[in-house]
């Protein structure tokens, strides 16, 4: 499951695909960091890189999904021992694309999105933060991918309708249904980041879970 996972990342980037993803990236914090942040709103440039990334990141796992043609899965399924290793090598290849995609976008609001000192506990949230959005860019790219929606306009869609919905259902009273993005970023912008880090861990890696346990459910139906 490794040596495919390997096999899928290096696919990833022989094929050109991984610039589709890097390049809008580069440009989105290019325009996000234009202006260094004011003293005492670290944690809010920290958490709106964050937020940011989430469509991005989903857009990466689609894309690396997508790499593969039908036939090739199949193939793959029965190298590595059945499908369920198969996706699971496909969930970790794109889940160490947006690790690498969020280090960068991390990265990048440390070195020029922030002048001032930071704190250790703000650091700890931001990184924090980071990882939470390339679970859930993970899990929303992987469910909007040709295997689920074999429509590319349908799976954009669908892509950004989720991403959008995210963030209404995220500042309402039922935050607790989605990843909180919109919630963080309000508490980042009230100082209140860190004590509700917990909180919004929890929800983001419930809601992580469950999607990708439903990713696994659909693609037990589908090649």
């Amino acid at each position: 499951m490794i040596a495919l996972t390997r096999f899928r990342l290096t696919a990833y980037v022989r094929s050109h695909r991984i610039y589709q993803a890097l390049l809008p990236i580069l440009i989105m914090l290019a325009i996000l960091h234009s202006n260094v942040a004011p003293a005492g709103k670290e944690a809010a440039v920290l958490a709106d890189s964050a937020a940011l990334m989430i469509p991005f990141l989903a857009w990466a796992t689609r894309s690396l999904l997508d790499t593969e043609p039908d036939g090739q899965r199949v193939i793959s399924a029965t190298s590595v021992g059945g499908p369920a290793r198969e996706v699971a090598a496909g969930l970790l290849a794109a889940l160490g694309a947006n690790v690498l995609f969020a280090a960068v976008a991390l990265a990048a609001a440390l070195v020029i999105g922030i002048a001032t000192p930071i704190t250790g506990p703000v650091l700890a949230a931001g990184v924090a933060l980071h990882l939470i959005a390339a679970l859930t860019g993970t899990a929303l790219g992987a469910l909007t991918s040709r295997p689920i929606l074999p429509s590319p306009a349908v799976s954009i869609m669908v892509l950004i309708l989720g991403y959008i919905v995210m963030l209404l259902v995220g500042r309402s009273s039922v935050y607790w249904l989605t990843v909180p993005v919109t919630g963080w970023m309000k508490a980042a912008n009230d100082n209140r980041l860190v004590e509700q880090l917990p909180l919004i861990a929890g929800v983001s890696v419930l809601w992580v879970a469950v999607a990708f346990t439903g990713y696994a459910w659909l693609r037990r139906t589908r090649p």
